[in-house]
């Protein structure tokens, strides 16, 4: 995949590209549907590990696929080394397999429209931690935008807890299982979104490429959280596949698709740009 970079950021012109626009679309319209389409087909007694794990191969496949298509698989395998590997994708695997969960979990206690604002605080964390690594400022109209975003989500958890229109109408495990984990899922996703803005700009890494990398080390990390979690104890008890059914690969594929678009997006536009972008949801979606 060619792209165009510079250390610390991204010029006007791959602002401008129609790629960034097409991809921030795809990702507009894939974050808005997801929790929508978890709810629908997605059983409650589905294992989260198992269900992120598929997600994980799923993207692996894609984004093979990907890197056949446009001719690209060869030369990036041939250039691959496991330093290289580790230093650019290792740590944001682990992260992101981490927040997955806690998206997994989130997901079935939140409303969808309560899930999506507070999913947004992770606008505020990746430009905190790009700010950190990058030096990559933002205008005073950002931070004021950033700063009402907060805002927002603090009224909105404190509401939710009297809310009737979540999957549990328990205040302390709306909290503890709902809002709790996705505001944490949000820190590692803007930790997470900063170091691959690195590893994209500074280390010119491929993103079809670091999607492959940080999809096998985040499995590799849930399976060995598994010999001593309690998804790991319900996987030996009911099996893999227990709570599952032919439907339950729709928000597995559809989260695996979002997850290549991201890699895209922030190769492309950074990791503020990729968040800001799914703020258009709330529009698409507030129904």
């Amino acid at each position: 995949m060619a792209t165009t970079k510079r250390k610390g950021g991204t010029t006007r012109s791959e602002r401008t590209n129609p790629r960034v626009w097409l991809y921030s679309v795809l990702l507009t319209l894939q974050y808005g549907a997801q929790p929508l389409i978890s709810k629908r087909f997605t059983r409650r007694e589905v294992i989260v590990t198992t269900s992120v794990l598929t997600c994980e191969l799923a993207k692996v496949v894609c984004a093979l696929i990907l890197m056949v298509r446009d001719g690209s698989l060869k030369k990036v395998f041939s250039q691959w080394t496991l330093v290289g590997s580790l230093t650019a994708s290792g740590l944001p695997a682990a992260i992101y397999a981490l927040q997955n969960s806690l998206l997994q979990i989130s997901y079935k206690n939140l409303d969808s429209l309560t899930f999506s604002i507070l999913n947004q605080t992770k606008i505020f964390f990746t430009a905190f931690f790009t700010y950190i690594m990058l030096r990559q400022k933002q205008s005073i109209q950002q931070i004021g935008a950033l700063l009402l975003l907060i805002m927002a989500a603090v009224l909105l958890s404190i509401g939710e807890g009297s809310s009737k229109g979540s999957s549990s109408s328990d205040p302390e495990q709306i909290l503890f299982y709902g809002i709790i984990p996705v505001l944490v899922a949000s820190v590692l996703s803007g930790l997470a979104s900063a170091l691959c803005q690195w590893a994209s700009q500074v280390k010119k890494h491929s993103s079809y490429l670091m999607t492959v990398e940080m999809s096998i080390v985040g499995s590799l990390c849930l399976l060995a959280s598994t010999t001593k979690s309690p998804d790991g104890e319900a996987i030996r008890q009911h099996g893999y596949f227990y709570g599952w059914t032919p439907l339950t690969m729709i928000p597995v594929v559809a989260n695996a698709l979002g997850g290549i678009l991201v890699g895209l997006v922030t190769s492309y536009a950074g990791g503020v740009r990729k968040v800001n972008v799914t703020m258009l949801k709330w529009i698409i979606f507030i129904r």
